[in-house]
């Protein structure tokens, strides 16, 4: 009994009351309140669901495999390759001045 006067007295129950209501939010933190009726369109939830398991549904197998090592090693190395050709040729200064000419 006490010990509820001092808490009461202090403001602590009080605020352990705000802690519990749920937070209203607002999107964005613009005019719209969360209660506007937006309806989700299925095509972009099930977009979020693949998105989110893309990791499970993942698999490399052979008929995948070139398509991974030209995308991940060779398309990269091709842009590297011809951007490193045109500033040696086009003797951009960058080039010069990086200590590999």
């Amino acid at each position: 009994m006490m010990m509820n006067r001092l808490l009461a007295r202090t403001g602590l129950r009080a605020a352990t009351r705000t802690v519990q209501r749920t937070q209203r939010r607002k999107m964005g933190d613009g005019p719209f309140s969360d209660t506007l009726g937006v309806r989700k369109n299925k095509y972009v939830e099930e977009w979020n669901g693949r998105r989110e398991i893309t990791e499970k549904a993942f698999e490399v197998n052979p008929d995948t495999l070139p398509a991974i090592i030209l995308m991940c090693v060779v398309f990269p190395y091709g842009i590297y390759h011809f951007t490193r050709k045109e500033l040696i040729i086009k003797g951009d200064p960058r080039y010069k001045n990086s200590g590999l000419a």
